[in-house]
């Protein structure tokens, strides 16, 4: 067992001092944040063409069509620009809006010769408001208001369009029952409900009132902390398939086995491996550590999360590290792997698909069950250990005593597969060769 350390040093440094790890390193934080300066940047940058729309008002009297033209001259004044003086600039679209008036008495005929005006590009949309918009409880098509573009996904002329629509539609049906539009207004307002942590004590027996909660802030943790872990797994385990590949295919393991015993050779690599994907992850936590404890988010990150963050990881990677190199001993080039590697990669996948189910209601039965899944434990443990109120000790124990029987086995089993597989060439292995393998040395 002294040359395993000397296997794994090798590893850990073969990884670590090539370009593509400290590229790795350095670039993901600026990508990232570049992706978000980026849409900083063009939060303002958006066509400010004018848009022009028509409005076929069919309500009693035509009485809607102004309250739309109105806001729209109140909106062209004030709400499109950004900054004062000689800094002012238009960042929004001007909204002009016209009166459609010369149409067919058939209203289907009225919004088909619209709808041609749009294809035109001579409008950007037009609004159908019903005859009967005034009362709700007639025929749905004549109570309501339709609006037509050509522009499915901006939907930006439609959600001002149904604000002050439906105000004006809600002050006109209060008059004709006679009903202060301010009583109602004031009797119907929506009671804020705020959501509080618990109250507590403190040592000096003091009550202290309950915090806010920042429900967003209780479900990105978790799930940074999760892609965290994903991102070192891929990072760090699966170049292991093409690492080993690459010392089959140049005789470099042949002679590595004439020096250590395969287990040594796969175990040593494995080590090395979890060196460099917490070489990956400590990088990252430290500056997720500091940016949330700057933001005053420290209590969402607590000491003993990042301690079984970092005993899972490397859990992982063990786990994962063992299947991606026994893969690697099994085949004999990656367009084999490819098709072998597909169901590890879905054991890998599987925590992102039920991570939401887990993160609202981490202490139920459901979320218990899949995360002592061993392939599933590391990134579900960690979510349920980072979410408010956390779980008993004994779940995480658990978790780590079968993740361990796991990867034992799944070391044990690359090892036949690598003691046999690495000789092999020119074909790659069946997975029922494989299973062979394992079962009889």
């Amino acid at each position: 067992m002294r040359k395993l350390p000397v296997v794994a040093v090798r590893e850990f440094q073969a990884a670590v001092k090539t370009k593509a790890f400290i590229f790795t390193m350095v670039a993901m934080p600026v990508i990232w944040g570049g992706m978000i300066g980026f849409q900083v940047l063009m939060r303002d940058k958006v066509d400010i063409r004018e848009k022009r729309i028509a409005v076929l008002d069919y309500s009693p009297g035509g009485r809607l069509f102004e309250v739309i033209a109105q806001a729209a001259n109140e909106r062209n004044e004030r709400d499109i620009f950004k900054g004062e003086g000689a800094e002012r600039r238009q960042i929004k679209p001007r909204y002009l809006v016209e009166k459609a008036e010369g149409l067919p008495d058939d209203p289907l005929k009225a919004t088909l010769a619209l709808s041609d005006r749009v294809r035109e590009e001579k409008l950007f949309a037009f609004l159908v408001i019903g005859p009967d918009v005034l009362d709700p409880g007639t025929d749905a098509l004549r109570a309501g208001v339709q609006y037509h573009s050509n522009s499915p996904t901006y939907d930006d002329v439609l959600d001002w369009a149904a604000v002050k629509l439906n105000d004006r539609i809600r002050q006109l049906r209060l008059e004709a029952l006679r009903l202060d539009p301010d009583l109602v207004r004031r009797a119907t307002q929506r009671t804020p409900v705020a959501n509080l942590g618990l109250v507590s004590q403190d040592a000096a027996g003091n009550i202290v009132r309950a915090e806010e909660t920042n429900e967003l802030a209780n479900i990105f943790v978790p799930m940074g902390l999760m892609m965290l872990m994903f991102m070192a797994v891929m990072v760090g385990a699966t170049p292991l398939t093409q690492s080993v590949i690459e010392e089959k295919m140049n005789r470099i393991a042949e002679v590595l086995l004439g020096s250590v015993t395969p287990f040594q050779l796969m175990f040593g690599k494995l080590i090395g491996t979890v060196g460099v994907s917490l070489t990956i992850v400590t990088f990252y936590l430290i500056g997720g550590f500091v940016a949330i404890r700057y933001s005053g988010y420290g209590q969402l990150f607590p000491a003993q999360v990042i301690c079984w963050f970092v005993v899972f990881q490397s859990l992982a990677v063990l786990l994962y590290g063992s299947l991606f190199a026994a893969i690697g001993a099994a085949v004999s080039d990656m367009k084999e792997a490819q098709a072998i590697i597909t169901p590890v990669m879905l054991f890998l996948v599987f925590p992102m698909l039920v991570w939401i189910n887990v993160v609202k209601e981490p202490t139920s039965t459901l979320s218990l069950i899949l995360s002592l899944i061993p392939s599933a434990t590391p990134m579900l443990m960690v979510l349920r250990q980072s979410v408010p109120p956390g779980i008993p000790l004994w779940q995480p124990a658990l978790g780590v005593v079968l993740v361990l029987i796991t990867t034992v086995f799944c070391v044990f089993a690359a090892g036949r597969i690598f003691r046999v597989g690495i000789l092999m060439q020119g074909r790659g292995a069946k997975v029922g060769e494989m299973l062979r393998w394992v079962v009889r040395g």
